[in-house]
């Protein structure tokens, strides 16, 4: 018998096991999961850049993650982005802050931090167990597993349960847990996608020529909220950091009504008269196209926007007004018909309600055992906030089952 089986190898299951394995009087842990390997998403979300963490203090931080914030309040405050960045330059990955307030390993890729961090928790006795997909428990209580060589029943004194959620499935996250807990009475908000991209029927001339190009230093609004930042036009919709900011607020007016109007600000710096009167000029022989470029710095992808909005107007561009088009410059409608699938989003709204969890990240109705990271019901935008929430919640958890021990 194992003290503690820790499912899930990503983020929130190790720094549990490294909570439990480290204490003083440490607990014998294994770590189950149904990959080859720990940390296959972890990988992914490092390929262009490993984002540890933010630097804005805890006051600002803390409202990115919304309704949960409250739930989420002690957590991170006792495992906070400064006690993560310590534990990085521990690990021999110091930090630094990019220009965006963004935390980096300065290696800057999630491997070496994995691979330090693996050696670690294998000298600390964590033992690890592959393929070893978890599919409930058996009538005698006991965790049971699908392995390569049949069904296997575990004995665990506790269980910490850091399944994620279900975007990329393909890396271990597939939502398989949901109907599990579900079938033990454990509420569980219905999982949607977050950090996802929205589709728009972009006309063929449009999607052919511009997609794959970046709006950069735009505004995005949707009703009382305005993110400034960067976009992507992709075959299907539009993706992207500043999209991924609003993801919440657009998928739910997406999931409400069936579409939802984006508005696009390319020169946001600029008020009204200012561009009015830069496109107030004689045009001469130019282009509508290269007189737009010149006279408000626009960029062809911003300029093929309008023409979409033009379209879709009836009205040919061309005959805009100059303060038309100063309007039409930071109030382009882009009309989002729906969201991406849930396999494609950086990561994952809904999961196990908190009611469902006590203090200690345990649930009330499954005595003994605990859930951390993305599969509880939290969301928060690309920046650090994600894997800041999932390595907070799995120390919790982890120090959760370590009390259980003590008690039991």
């Amino acid at each position: 018998m194992t003290d503690v089986a820790v499912i899930g190898a990503g983020p929130a299951g190790l720094m549990a096991a490294e909570a439990l394995a480290q204490a003083q009087g440490g607990a014998r842990v294994t770590v189950y999961d149904a990959m080859p390997a720990a940390g296959r998403k972890f990988l992914m979300a490092g390929r262009g850049g490993l984002n540890l963490t933010h630097s804005e203090p805890l006051p600002d931080f803390m409202p990115r993650y919304r309704e949960a914030a409250p739930m989420l309040q002690a957590a991170i405050a006792a495992f906070s982005p400064d006690a993560l960045r310590a534990w990085s330059a521990a690990l021999g990955e110091p930090t630094f802050v990019g220009s965006s307030g963004r935390v980096f390993p300065k290696a800057f890729k999630a491997s070496p931090l994995l691979r330090v961090w693996l050696r670690r928790l294998d000298a600390a006795g964590v033992r690890f167990a592959f393929r070893y997909r978890w599919i409930g428990w058996d009538g005698e209580g006991r965790l049971l597993f699908r392995t390569n060589d049949g069904q296997r029943p575990i004995e665990a004194k506790a269980t910490v349960l850091a399944l994620g959620g279900a975007s990329w499935p393909r890396l271990g996250s597939d939502g398989g847990w949901v109907d599990i807990l579900a079938a033990k009475g454990i509420a569980i908000s219905k999982l949607r996608p977050a950090n996802s991209g929205f589709t728009v029927a972009w006309s063929d001339v449009f999607r052919d020529r511009f997609e794959g190009q970046p709006l950069k230093g735009v505004a995005l609004t949707i009703g009382a909220h305005t993110v400034r930042g960067e976009a992507m036009i992709t075959r299907s919709g539009i993706e992207g950091g500043a999209i991924y900011a609003l993801s919440a607020e657009l998928r739910e007016a997406v999931l409400g009504l069936g579409q939802a109007t984006l508005t696009i600000a390319l020169r946001p710096e600029l008020d009204a008269a200012s561009l009015t009167t830069r496109l107030s000029g004689t045009r001469g022989k130019q282009s509508l196209a290269n007189f737009l470029r010149k006279a408000a710095q626009l960029s062809p992808v911003g300029i093929g926007l309008m023409q979409e909005a033009a379209i879709a107007s009836g009205r040919p561009l061309a005959l805009f007004s100059p303060a038309e088009l100063a309007k039409l410059i930071n109030a382009i409608p882009v009309q989002l018909t729906g969201v991406a699938p849930i396999e494609r989003a950086i990561s994952t709204a809904g999961g196990v309600t908190f009611d469902e969890l006590d203090d200690h990240f345990m649930l009330r109705k499954l005595p003994g055992v605990f859930a951390a990271g993305e599969m509880l019901d939290w969301e928060a935008p690309t920046g650090g906030y994600l894997l800041q929430a999932s390595f907070a919640t799995g120390a919790a958890a982890g120090r959760g089952a370590l009390e259980w021990l003590k008690r039991s």
